[in-house]
């Protein structure tokens, strides 16, 4: 019943996205946009600042950015946070003294900023580290917990979880700090210690140490009430702490351990008939509670997120998706011009301070609800790119994709001055790499790793697509990885089995043509010793290669931009599936029950699909899901 379950909404969300051929994310990002053209207000009335709130839509709009491959979406996040980031990395606006957690978010947008290929970009670390250094110097309880805010003395709230440690994380990950870690497993652990309800799962709002505050239960410390957006920011920052947890940390499994335990807690406070959450957890019914939208779209996030990256059984995308159709009935709306709007988020919800806010069902019941409120719209953008990555990630579940770190094999220093690796990685982030392409390949549903080894039978023998690029030549790389006789016989062998290999060349002069020629040889294919479409400076018109309707491969994309390339001859059983002025671009064979796909430039690396270089002619992005999705298809 629930494969049923799963089929029918996959087929809904399907028809629904080809009914509105926007994505709701997409919608919604486009929506704040034009709200907000000069700069991200929060507070009605009052000059913009630096803030979580717009910290949470830089998140969200990112988001957008690495589904669509649009540059309109990052530069808008640019755009914004250089009004506040100034060149010798202050923050206008920013409070140190205040130690307030909330003021951490919107460093994430900082981090995304700096591990572009980014002119003057040094002033977004700089403003990254001062954040840094309010983590290092944040008061914390006597077992290691961070204080809220410095003015709310000895008391963890679940928001600061969300509001500090995806940030440390990725700081911690990027800039090399492994033990802080351990300070990050920690506030994990110490919520789950005293703030847990044995009974529901669910977790209280907050606690106080010293058990001194009005709200706070005397023996416990806890506050009376289980709020649904507190609870929120607690399973977004779980499953967003995650990406960044290394795996072999031994506090790894304790926060995946905590997710599992806290994801049958949120399916049991669903709400049955309308499959989204109350701004009261546990009080349902109850005189005055109501359906509120920003936990809704929390929870939704945080347990599809979970079982798309394995933490969660996909038992729970069921209740994922019933809360997603639920948020779309409940909340949403159209609004003019093609925006949408989300109804029903509450304003705020704290503990303490002046009025004093005493934690009581009333009080929660007290704050205003509004309409297109940043706390609603931000995790309405996290969920449904999630709920957008399920429709689709079905192609490519069991399946790796394997870019050669052997042949093609590069360094640079990195952030911190060490030795990494670069140029057509996974990981790479610039434009030199291709973390773009790697994106698309995981919402897929395909797992992406490395060989970093010659190709063998055995460490091939898991690999679905094997993608070599660009073998190094000599004045790439002191003691380059020639393509060997063994390696080819390894590499045929694999393909006529059922693999699949992808060949990218590169121009005369950065391309170690001699050898890969002789692999491509052995399906009918050369890489000649000429080069097309040179382009000068920016003419990005020399660059370009219609795509005629009907191509096998590229079934929605029109035009892209391959420069400086090396083209093709093909023989048997090698077959020409895209030309250019004469010249064969793009070539296919068929061998054994195995498929090659070969192509005389690297073209897909993040500096031409991420957006932000070309003109949004060249759908670069599209032909690399269109290729990416050819490439993980049973039948091609």
């Amino acid at each position: 019943m629930k494969h049923l379950l799963f089929c029918s909404f996959i087929l809904a969300i399907s028809h629904s996205l080809v009914a509105q051929k926007t994505p709701y994310s997409v919608r919604m990002a486009e929506s704040v946009m034009s709200w907000h053209k000069d700069s991200i207000t929060v507070k009605e009335g009052k000059p913009a600042g630096w803030d979580y709130e717009q910290g949470l839509i830089y998140k969200a709009i990112e988001k957008v950015w690495n589904r669509t491959g649009d540059g309109k979406y990052f530069e808008y996040v640019v755009r914004d946070i250089n009004r506040y980031v100034q060149k010798d990395g202050s923050i206008r606006t920013y409070k140190y003294d205040d130690f307030n957690l909330d003021n951490i978010p919107t460093g994430r947008a900082l981090l995304t900023i700096y591990q572009q290929t980014q002119p003057d970009k040094e002033k977004y670390r700089k403003a990254a580290d001062l954040l840094w250094k309010q983590i290092e110097n944040q008061p914390k309880t006597k077992e290691g917990g961070y204080w809220h805010k410095k003015r709310y003395p000895n008391q963890m709230w679940l928001d600061g979880l969300f509001m500090a440690e995806p940030f440390s994380a990725e700081y911690s990950l990027i800039f090399n700090h492994p033990t802080h870690f351990n300070d990050i497993a920690k506030q994990f652990a110490l919520i789950e210690k005293y703030a847990v309800d044995p009974k529901t799962g669910l977790v209280y709002h907050a606690y106080d140490e010293s058990k001194s505050e009005k709200w706070a239960d005397p023996k416990t410390g806890l506050s009376p009430h289980f709020w649904s957006r507190a609870i929120g920011w607690y399973a977004m920052a779980l499953v967003d702490v995650l990406d960044y947890f290394p795996q072999t940390h031994p506090e790894r499994a304790n926060l995946v351990n905590y997710l599992q335990r806290l994801a049958p807690a949120l399916v049991k406070y669903q709400d049955a008939k309308s499959g989204v959450w109350y701004q009261m957890t546990t009080q349902g019914t109850r005189k005055g509670n109501y359906f509120e939208a920003s936990a809704s779209c929390m929870f939704v996030y945080a347990l599809a997120k979970g079982v798309r990256m394995g933490y969660l059984p996909q038992t729970y995308l069921p209740a994922a998706q019933k809360g997603y159709a639920g948020i779309l009935k409940e909340f949403v709306e159209e609004g003019a011009n093609g925006t949408i709007n989300l109804n029903k988020t509450v304003s705020v919800g704290g503990l303490g301070g002046t009025p004093y806010r005493d934690g009581s069902y009333e009080y929660y019941l007290s704050e205003p609800i509004r309409k297109n409120d940043l706390k609603g719209v931000g995790p309405f953008i996290f969920a449904s790119v999630e709920m957008e990555i399920a429709a689709e990630n079905n192609l490519g579940k069991g399946k790796t994709v394997a870019t050669d770190y052997y042949f093609n094999r590069e360094f640079r220093k990195d952030w911190n001055g060490q030795e990494e690796q670069f140029h057509y990685t996974w990981e790479d982030p610039m434009h030199s790499g291709f973390k773009v392409w790697g994106n698309i390949f995981r919402d897929l549903g395909a797992k992406t790793t490395a060989i970093q080894s010659a190709p063998t039978a055995e460490n091939l023998k898991n690999v679905d697509v094997y993608i070599i690029v660009d073998p190094d030549t000599k004045k790439e790389t002191a003691h380059p990885n020639f393509i060997q006789d063994t390696d080819i016989q390894q590499i045929s062998n694999w393909v006529k089995a059922g693999g699949t290999l992808v060949l990218m060349a590169n121009d005369t002069a950065n391309c170690e043509h001699k050898n890969f020629n002789r692999l491509a040889n052995e399906f009918g294919i050369q890489f000649l010793p000429k080069n097309v479409n040179m382009v000068q400076g920016t003419q990005w018109e020399q660059g370009r290669i219609d795509i005629p309707t009907g191509n096998l491969i590229f079934r929605n994309t029109k035009a892209v931009y391959i420069k400086e390339l090396a083209p093709l001859n093909l023989k048997a059983p090698a077959q020409e599936i895209l030309s250019h002025k004469g010249d064969v671009i793009i070539g296919v064979a068929k061998v054994g029950k195995g498929t090659v796909f070969a192509v005389g430039d690297p073209w897909l690396y993040n500096e031409y699909t991420d957006g932000r270089r070309i003109p949004v002619v060249y759908e670069n992005f599209l032909a690399a899901k269109d290729l990416a999705t050819w490439l993980l298809s049973a039948k091609k």
